[in-house]
This record gives structure tokens, C-alpha cells and sequence, in this order.
């Protein structure tokens, strides 16, 4: 089974309404107000997955600074999940400091959400060290069984539109005060599995994991080698970051990384079914 554990895609209003909702979110505005930045539905990606041969994809939410505005994005992943048959597995966007929170997270988990993300604390206004707000994310991941997935800043490199949303140093931070929770740290954890030479944070990541997403616009393809030595092929997800760059691409170069079959097949699908707890069948 192979299973990209990292794409995005939106309602069509917000693909054709697309400079109004520009005007409603910086976070919004900053990532997708060139001409080029693709805007997917869930047909798009349906149909890529065809062409890729990708079995199941994870859709993840928009870290929107309107609570309406995440609720409308998850409504319309929640219901094309359902539509999809299961082969669009959702991830919800929140604001943890909403007061409606809790229910809203409550209601999207009933319905079928597997998880929260992709979480964008900085984008958002909060913090994940000794705050209100990483409680509730523990809290909530606990209560509802759900995965964590994080946008994580690399602190090194070029500048690209949407970089900023978590720093290195607050995941690690987030997975060594809550070493329960299943955290995944999109774009190769911003560099977090190099610091799995240290042995308390090895430790610490006993339940972290990464994904691949945009590996290629950010990393050399040694890191696929180089991150598997640090923390095992069975912590890392495939990933895409579809639209932004093409499933089909992206299985094609972790395909040439020069991981063995058995790991391979690890990071290609079965780590982020057992950890999504998706059926095998």
C-alpha cells in the first residue's frame, strides 16, 4: 500500500474566490498569492493519485487565523473523505485557543478526522513551550487517538514563501513534554532527527515521526540515507506535498534514494498506515 502522508488541497470556492480569501488570511496570502502556487480540490488529487499509483492520501487542514474559515476548510475534507470512498485521509486544522475548541475537535474526530495539522503554531499566534495551547494539543491528540502534524522550520537556508511556522527548537521541546503523543514533523522535522545523536532526545522521539514532503526543494537526496540512519526507516513517511510538487515525482526519487526493499516499503506506506490505523485491505 503506499500512502502519501502529506498533501493539501481546498474547496473550489477557495480555489475560485481565491483573491478574497487572500485578503482574509496572512498565512494564506503569503503562500498562495503568486499565480503559480497551485490550488488543488479533491479531484485533482484523486486523479494524480490514479496517475501515481498512490492508494490513499493525507489531506491536511489550513492553519487559518479565522476559526470559520478552518471550519470550512475541514467540512469540505471531512465530507470529500467520505466521497473518496476512504482514500482521503483527513487532518483537521484548530485553534487551540478558540473557546469552542474542544467541541470542535470533539465533532471532527466523530466524523472521521484522523488527526490535527498541518499546525502552523507561529502562523497562528501561539507558542508549544509551557502554554495553554500545547496542553490542549496533548490533550486533544490523547482524548480523540490523533496524530499531530506539524509545519516545522528548518533554521538554516533559503527563504521560500511559508517557511515560518515551527521552530526546530519548539517541536522538540513539544515531543520531550509529551513523549505520549504521536507527532509528525512535516519536511524532515526541520532538522530534528540530527539531534537523535543526542540520547535524551532519541528518547524523546520514541513517538516522532517525519515526512518527506518537499524533500527535494529543501535537501540534497542524501538525507533519505542519512535520516534513516539516525532513527529508522520505520519513522519516516512519504510525503509529497502535493500540489506543490507531483506524487508521482516524488515516489520516483525516494525510489532512487537507495533505501533497501523492506525500507522502502516502510516509508512508502506501512508506517503511516499503522500509525493512521488504516485498514490494510
Amino acid at each position: 500500500m503506499i500512502i502519501d502522508a502529506h498533501t493539501h488541497i481546498f474547496p473550489p470556492s477557495m480555489r475560485d474566490q481565491r483573491d478574497a480569501y487572500l485578503q482574509r488570511d496572512d498565512t494564506f496570502r503569503e503562500i498562495y498569492s503568486h499565480e503559480r502556487a497551485s490550488i488543488a480540490t479533491a479531484e485533482d488529487l484523486l486523479a494524480s493519485m490514479d496517475q501515481a499509483g498512490v492508494d490513499l492520501s493525507v489531506v491536511c487542514g489550513f492553519a487559518w487565523s479565522d476559526i470559520e474559515l478552518c471550519r470550512e476548510h475541514n467540512d469540505y475534507l471531512l465530507d470529500a473523505a467520505v466521497k473518496s470512498g476512504g482514500r482521503l485521509v483527513p487532518l483537521c486544522s484548530v485553534l487551540p485557543g478558540d473557546a469552542d475548541a474542544r467541541d470542535d475537535v470533539k465533532g471532527w474526530a466523530s466524523r472521521g478526522a484522523h488527526g490535527l495539522g498541518e499546525l502552523r503554531p507561529e502562523n497562528q499566534g501561539y507558542n508549544l513551550i509551557d502554554s495553554d495551547e500545547a496542553d490542549f494539543l496533548s490533550w486533544a491528540a490523547d482524548a480523540y487517538d490523533l496524530v499531530l502534524l506539524f509545519h516545522v522550520t528548518e533554521p538554516v537556508g533559503h527563504a521560500y514563501p511559508g517557511k515560518q511556522g515551527l521552530s526546530v527548537e519548539q517541536l522538540g521541546r513539544f515531543v520531550t513534554d509529551f513523549p505520549g503523543v504521536a507527532v509528525i514533523g512535516a519536511h524532515w522535522g526541520g532538522g530534528l532527527p540530527f539531534f537523535a545523536l543526542m540520547p535524551e532526545m532519541r528518547e524523546a522521539m520514541g513517538r516522532t515521526y517525519v515526512d518527506t514532503a518537499a524533500s527535494g526543494l529543501l535537501y540534497e537526496p542524501q538525507v533519505v540515507a542519512r535520516v534513516t540512519d539516525l532513527i529508522g526507516a520505520d519513522h519516516i513517511l512519504f510525503g509529497s506535498d502535493y500540489p506543490l510538487v507531483g506524487q508521482r515525482q516524488a515516489l520516483t526519487k525516494l525510489r532512487e534514494s537507495g533505501l533497501d526493499d523492506a525500507s522502502i516499503t516502510l516509508v512508502e506506506g506501512e508506517n503511516a498506515r499503522q500509525l493512521l490505523r488504516l485498514s490494510d485491505g
